[in-house]
């Protein structure tokens, strides 16, 4: 009897303990049997029409989605971080992702992504091999289930991508390939061409180059929060960042109990008291805590900062927002700080350790950087100042950020050009950054900027405007009707060829920085595709040949020691009366063609092709000046009429 008993008892706790089970994966398409590499597929589940209704305008009509990424590790090896790209073609409003994140931090859910996107694993980024796992499924493979709204595509039609494909290096994927209406598939292989040097242990991914990397490095660790030092490095030789923003997403709950070196933009722990966090963390006082958002953003501190005890006093750290590019100073091109994170469950366990995802960098008149995702490398080693070993941090994570152009963006900076030879000067081209706050009517976005005398350039565009419109009546041009929108730059940079001669010419270069704000350690850039190598001085400034991209066509420009800070916009002498004064500074650049042969300076080799302030590229106009010599011989009657403009607008 006791014996029965025993094996009853047996049975029903195998059998619970059977049912606990996770769930199996679902058992992979029979296609992917026939793929050694990496096998992806995209299923279409379901779909429905949601409001409003749109019968006038089905193009627009939204309907409800819910699709299957599947990605399945059947090669050799382990993929590391995979990276999935979505071609998503039906203006998809993605709402939800599982098991996955947008990857290059440009957005978090919901979010358009009707061009397509890059998903990243989170939280788990790695895929493993059948071999090592005895053909385990769940560590083989990821299913990342969409819930979102598209427009357009209604029953029985399918809205399904125009693609999917493996994006991690050394990947080469197949065509994809259309089993049925509803699902797509693709085989991605290891390219056979694919070079590394690097060697690295088999569960770190080697470190990646980029315009700036962020360094994510766990250096203490407990319990319940972890230290993690956070360090910015600017690797572009023209790349700068101006009173930085960083910003990521908190994915598991978490929250910043302290910071050294830096700064939340916003100080809140309201939705930790009334969250999760207050419940589980019933003994905190969160008026410690210094922030609870999901997506924190923050600053770099003040120089004055740099060796208080409490927040600063940390290497690299208070610059006010400023890196510099390595070519101008390597000790300045890099920014770090530390933060302590409080942790959520399941996470409470001091090796349980994730880093923040979808990060964004971006400063004031600075490029815009598009960053990757956090990806695991080595553990940091950091040196000893006393000159014993140094330390190696826990879990490192490394994000690469790259420059780039935004859809829909406008430079924030123009230039103009002039020449001794002709006495217009061309304008920064009409709404050059931008018509966004421009009332409808008032101006013209597709008007040409009109041509200015001299003085013009000196006054804010506002005040321009008589000027502007007697030069284009005395020079015999059309005035347009509305007239055109000011080109809305806070800085703007006038090139002007002021001498050509046998042997050389030379140029003046000047800045107005029409922002309330000043610019320190400012820098100018101007690339010239021919006459770069003739480059001799730059009388007022610190200029150099520098090589960007592998090519010696760029003059970098910086001021001397004192004169190295740009200010901003001030009151005229007579503010009632009187334009606002821009902040200037200027220089003469001298060029000689000994070096060189075939060089037009007035043909156009004189003039830049790029020019770049403070690592933003700036917009340039669409002529050069031509040779003015068949102008009528009006030189007095233009300056008593210019002069009278000028005293009548004095005296208003």
């Amino acid at each position: 009897m006791a014996s029965t008993f025993f094996l009853l008892l047996l049975f029903f706790t195998t059998t619970t303990i059977v049912t606990a089970q996770t769930p199996p994966a679902p058992a992979p398409s029979p296609s992917s049997a026939t793929c050694n590499g990496v096998f992806l597929s995209y299923s279409y589940s379901s779909g429905a029409q949601i409001p409003p209704k749109l019968k006038s305008d089905p193009a627009k009509q939204p309907y409800r989605f819910k699709s299957t990424l599947s990605v399945l590790n059947n090669a050799a090896e382990e993929l590391k971080s995979w990276r999935v790209f979505v071609g998503f073609q039906h203006d998809e409003y993605l709402v939800s992702a599982s098991n996955a994140v947008i990857a290059d931090g440009s957005a978090t859910l919901p979010s358009p992504v009707g061009n397509g996107t890059v998903f990243a694993g989170f939280p788990n980024s790695d895929l493993k091999t059948a071999i090592e796992t005895a053909g385990d499924l769940t560590q083989m493979s990821v299913q990342v289930k969409f819930l979102g709204t598209q427009f357009g595509v209604g029953s029985p039609d399918v809205p399904m991508p125009n693609n999917i494909s493996l994006v991690n290096d050394g990947f080469i994927c197949s065509v994809p390939t259309m089993q049925g209406i509803r699902v797509m598939e693709v085989c991605c292989m290891k390219d056979p061409n694919a070079i590394t040097n690097v060697t690295l242990p088999d569960e770190f991914l080697p470190r990646q180059t980029g315009d700036l990397t962020i360094m994510y490095d766990v250096i203490r660790t407990y319990e319940s929060n972890y230290w993690a030092a956070v360090t910015i490095e600017n690797h572009n030789p023209l790349g700068r960042l101006d009173n930085w923003n960083l910003t990521w997403d908190w994915m598991r709950d978490e929250f910043i109990g302290d910071i050294k070196g830096a700064y939340p933009f916003t100080r809140d722990s309201s939705s930790c008291i009334f969250g999760p966090q207050g419940a589980f963390y019933t003994s905190m006082d969160f008026s410690n805590v210094l922030n609870c958002e999901r997506r924190p953003t923050l600053i770099d501190l003040p120089l004055e900062m740099t060796n208080n005890t409490q927040i600063g006093n940390i290497p690299f750290c208070c610059r006010n927002g400023t890196i510099l590019p390595p070519t101008m100073d390597p000790s300045k091109s890099k920014s770090a700080f530390q933060i302590q994170v409080y942790k959520m469950p399941p996470d409470i366990n001091r090796s349980e350790l994730l880093p923040p995802q979808n990060f964004k960098i971006n400063g004031r008149l600075n490029p815009d950087y598009n960053c990757g995702p956090p990806v695991r490398v080595s553990p940091s080693e950091s040196p000893d100042s006393g000159g014993l070993p140094g330390s190696t941090a826990v879990s490192s994570w490394q994000v690469v950020c790259n420059i780039t152009q935004p859809k829909g963006s406008s430079p924030r900076c123009c230039v103009s050009f002039s020449a001794y030879y002709n006495e217009s000067i061309i304008p920064c081209p009409t709404c050059a950054c931008g018509c966004r706050n421009t009332n409808p009517g008032t101006c013209s976005a597709t008007a040409p900027a009109l041509f200015l005398p001299s003085q013009a350039i000196l006054v804010p565009f506002d005040n321009r405007t008589a000027l502007a419109t007697a030069w284009a009546h005395l020079k015999h041009r059309n005035v347009p009707s509305p007239l055109p929108c000011p080109d809305n730059c806070g800085v703007s940079i006038n090139w002007h060829l002021l001498t050509d001669f046998r042997g050389g010419w030379s140029s003046r270069l000047t800045m107005f920085n029409w922002e309330d704000e000043a610019f320190a350690d400012w820098f100018v850039a101007v690339e010239m595709d021919k006459s770069t190598p003739g480059f001799e001085k730059a009388y007022s400034f610190n200029g150099t040949i520098l090589e960007v991209n592998r090519k010696n066509d760029t003059i970098l420009m910086q001021g001397l020691p004192g004169l190295n800070y740009l200010v901003g916009e001030v009151d005229g002498a007579s503010p009632e009366k009187d334009p606002r004064v821009p902040g200037k500074q200027q220089s003469v650049l001298s060029f000689t063609t000994k070096k060189m042969s075939g060089i037009n300076v007035a043909g156009g080799d004189g003039f830049p092709t790029k020019v770049f302030f403070n690592g933003e590229e700036c917009a340039l106009p669409g002529l050069i000046p031509t040779n003015d010599s068949h102008r009528k011989k009006l030189e007095g009657v233009f300056s008593v009429v210019l002069a009278i403009i000028v005293l009548v607008l004095m005296q208003h």
